[in-house]
């Protein structure tokens, strides 16, 4: 029977689409991109320079099967819908599907939803459109743009310094993290000094000093001011003030991730997974539900629908003293990504009422993204800080505190909110107090304090300083935050990035000979280039031919001038050949080798390698050809216990269930072991009749 054929990106989105759409619908899955650049041609590259940079592709090997089937359903299809993500990378995917499957004359169209919910795909397909070809030349210029650099830079690194990689994204994010750790290296402490007065109940700092912000970098000047202090303190001011705060704007891919990492420390690896699988669909009862919209994106941008709902929820859930004044919905997204912030797909879904259906993980980040999402319908906190300045002759002091007023839209995402982490907690209440009033010190405090060197970056930081600076897009965060920590460009230790010595050593040279292509405004005047690409007012040729020619000649010249790291010495000589020795690092780790290679190939048998097995001499009882070996076995319940297994292994696969005692025959020299009686015996029993019975013994 003919069917309309859907083609979506994941295998868990198709159950869930398919049971909206009906039985005339067949929806299967691309698993993601089915075909690539090849690398074949000039340096790999997989592109013709010489040929307006005409791409090769190839299908991935492992989707030739996949094809096939998707070939198969078309032969029964009267239509075909491309319904990938709403993305950039979605759109190309729907292109290269449509340039490789026999779709033949059958009409072909792209859907477009933010969000898998039986209305959404009903819009979508009721308002089916065409591929955007713009949107596909910007990320096929973005792909053929990273390969070039991608390709021509990490095969130098490689040869030179043993670098596995690099790329305008991930050396551009390892710069951030390098150069901040010379900031830290550079970093000289210094020392200054804090004053500050207990009164009953409550302690001031100082403010001022003879009408100006102290400095006090030695303990001469705090002394002096301390000397200058008298008995009595005078209350110069009391104010007191409302401070609204509003909620925050629904959460976009990289704040989302922030806020993730900073609360639940969860890696942006594992927000964007949960959040994937909440987007596809979760089983809820008898259906399949996806419970938020699509979760790469950068827009604030909100559904005049879901405004309505959530205007209406808030109203019927908090009353009318908590629902907010119309807000400025603000959208500060890119033409790619020209979709909704991430918000649930239904207010009336809330995460209590479906938390039995989801893990914990899933629960969490549900619950982050429906809750910021209401929140910001309804009103702000309100909290009345007090503010009590207090003299004391030429020095000023000050204490505040913040009382709550009205709780607002934190009634709903309160547990939720992160502080960042230089807020200090303020003082929720002070004793009555009043101008002019006369206060008498408990203690008069000075302590000494250091400046602290600036701190590394945790991944939230990392991300928010991407977004800030313009590197990359809010989708690939997760990916180069992982393709940096398999490189072992980084460690990640105690919640922050610390660059290793070969992370360091590669933006060193990266720094040295492509400074303006690993920087963060190279980065974000390109992704600005791209969104022009995609609206149709730039040629994606133009944008690589202009690159191409000023990239090459510096990539020329450090592949020249670029000094080969050479491997460190050990101080030992080689005992095969005299040469020195030299630490290298390999694919099963570091070790120990002759500088001579390929000439000598020695290397030093490492401190942790495994004893070799032990020959006994003793002749396998069942080939007769091999001898029994003493070994240590390395699986199962026996582990790290000895055995003893024939020399001819596999051919022979005898192993002997006599077991060693650790003793030594007095007869010819040979183990003793233990039979299966228990009896101790000779090893060589062909050839020894030594024995210790139980009745012996």
């Amino acid at each position: 029977m003919s069917k309309k054929l859907v083609i979506v990106e994941s295998p868990s989105k198709s159950k869930t689409i398919e049971q909206y759409l009906g039985k005339e619908y067949k929806v299967l899955s691309s698993k993601g991109h089915i075909r690539d650049l090849a690398i074949s041609g000039p340096g790999g590259l997989g592109i013709d320079v010489t040929n307006h940079f005409k791409p090769t592709y190839e299908v991935l090997p492992e989707k030739k099967a996949l094809i096939k089937e998707l070939n198969q359903a078309l032969k029964t299809s009267t239509e075909v819908f491309l319904a990938t993500d709403p993305d950039r990378e979605g759109e190309a995917i729907s292109w290269h599907l449509l340039e490789t499957l026999n779709v033949g004359h059958k009409p072909v169209k792209r859907v477009i939803f933010n969000e898998i919910t039986k209305d959404a795909i009903t819009e979508a397909f009721e308002n089916p459109k065409d591929i955007d070809l713009a949107l596909v030349e910007s990320q096929e210029t973005r792909r053929i743009l990273d390969r070039i650099i991608g390709f021509k830079l990490s095969k130098l690194l490689q040869n030179k310094i043993k670098s596995k990689s690099a790329g305008r994204v991930q050396s551009a994010a390892l710069k951030l993290l390098t150069d901040r750790e010379k900031e830290i290296n550079a970093f000289i402490e210094e020392e200054y000094y804090d004053i500050s007065v207990s009164f009953a109940g409550f302690t001031a700092k100082l403010f001022k000093y003879m009408g100006h912000t102290p400095k006090l970098p030695d303990l001469k000047l705090t002394d002096e001011i301390l000397s200058s202090l008298q008995e009595e303190y005078l209350i110069a001011s009391v104010e007191k003030k409302e401070k609204s705060t509003f909620s925050r704007l629904p959460f976009i891919t990289s704040t989302l991730q922030q806020e993730a990492s900073t609360k639940y420390g969860l890696s942006s690896t594992k927000t964007m997974q949960v959040a994937q699988k909440l987007y596809e669909g979760i089983q809820i009862g008898d259906e399949s539900v996806g419970l938020i919209t699509y979760m790469r994106t950068d827009s604030t941008r909100l559904s005049q629908t879901f405004m309505q709902h959530a205007t209406e929820y808030v109203l019927h859930t908090y009353g009318k003293e908590y629902l907010g004044h119309a807000r400025k919905n603000i959208y500060k997204g890119k033409i790619q990504d020209a979709h909704e912030a991430i918000r649930p797909t239904s207010c009336s879904r809330t995460p209590e009422s479906i938390k039995r259906y989801l893990s914990k993980d899933e629960f969490r980040i549900y619950s982050m993204i429906y809750s910021r999402a209401i929140a910001f319908f309804m009103k702000p906190s309100i909290n009345e800080i007090t503010t009590v300045l207090i003299e004391n002759n030429l020095s000023l002091f000050k204490v505040s505190a913040s009382k709550p007023v009205f709780d607002g839209y934190l009634k709903l995402y309160g547990s939720f909110e992160v502080k960042e982490e230089e807020e200090e907690d303020e003082k929720t209440s002070l004793p009555p107090l009043k101008e002019n009033q006369i206060l008498m010190a408990e203690t008069v405090n000075k302590k000494q304090m250091f400046t602290m060197p600036p701190s590394r970056y945790s991944e939230a930081k990392l991300i928010k300083e991407m977004e800030d600076l313009g590197i990359g897009r809010p989708s690939t965060y997760a990916q180069t935050i992982q393709l940096l920590k398999t490189r072992k460009y980084v460690a990640y230790t105690e919640k922050k990035f610390h660059p290793t010595e070969q992370g360091i050593m590669t933006i060193h040279k990266l720094d040295e000979f492509f400074n303006e292509f690993i920087s963060s405004n190279y980065s974000k005047d390109m992704e600005n280039v791209l969104d022009e690409v995609a609206a149709g007012s730039l040629q994606g040729e133009t944008i690589l031919q202009e690159f191409y020619d000023y990239f090459i000649p510096l990539y020329e010249h450090a592949t020249k001038h670029m000094e080969k790291e050479q491997p460190k010495q050990t101080g030992e000589v080689c005992p095969k050949c005299g040469s020195t020795m030299v630490h290298r690092h390999g694919k099963f780790g570091d070790f120990e080798a002759c500088s001579n290679f390929p000439k000598c190939k020695y290397i030093k048998p490492s401190e942790n390698a495994p004893a070799k097995p032990v020959d006994t001499g003793v002749l396998c009882p069942v080939c007769q050809k091999g001898t029994l070996i003493e070994r240590i076995a390395k699986k199962g319940k026996n582990a790290g216990s000895k055995f003893y297994g024939c020399s001819n292994y596999p051919s022979c696969k005898h192993i002997s269930p006599l077991k060693p005692t650790g003793r030594k025959c007095p007869v010819c020299g040979k183990d003793l072991v233990l039979n299966e009686q228990n009896d101790v015996q000779c090893l060589d029993s062909l050839h020894c009749d030594y024995k210790e019975t139980n009745e012996s013994a």
